[in-house]
């Protein structure tokens, strides 16, 4: 479980900061170019999910968001497994830092904007969503919670036998 805090607030933290700094540094301005054009920091105010899914839709996301919080906090408690404590600190990391998006930023409560500025490719995001470090922490927790599922890695650390897999 202290693995889970300390990745989730890690996350936070690192989410937060460059949220600030790209509203401070790159909102109004050009998108800046590095490693020869495979990344731009680039500027997006997203009212979707992670890379602009289901646009619109804030308040449901809002909600969705608070929910999966909800329940990654619930189960913290028995959680004895350090890939899983990887796994759900990165998602809980990362759900939470567009939440406070979604509840602080503009237009109000519930129906904020999430602050994106990283893009692959293309300075406008047109090869690929523009996303944050929240959305890749929110990917990268849940493809390895898919591979801990896939492979019987249990909460609890125990694994499960292929007996009962079957």
């Amino acid at each position: 479980m202290l693995w889970l805090a300390l990745l989730a607030l890690t996350t936070l933290a690192v989410d937060l900061g460059t949220k600030t700094w790209a509203l401070a540094e790159l909102d109004g301005h050009e998108p800046i170019r590095l490693l020869g054009g495979a990344l731009y920091l680039s500027f997006a105010r997203n009212t979707g999910a992670a890379f602009s899914l289901a646009s619109g839709y804030t308040i449901g996301l809002t909600l969705v968001s608070l929910t999966v919080v909800a329940v990654i906090v619930r189960f913290a408690g028995r959680l004895r497994s350090l890939p899983w404590a990887i796994a759900l600190g990165l998602i809980l990391g990362g759900a939470t830092g567009n939440l406070v998006d979604r509840l602080f930023r503009p237009p109000g409560p519930l129906r904020g904007a999430v602050i994106d500025f990283l893009s692959l490719f293309d300075k406008h995001g047109d090869a690929w969503p523009i996303f944050n470090i929240a959305d890749s922490a929110l990917v990268c927790g849940v493809g390895l919670a898919v591979v801990l599922e896939l492979t019987g890695r249990r909460l609890n650390g125990t694994r499960v036998v292929k007996a009962e897999r079957a």
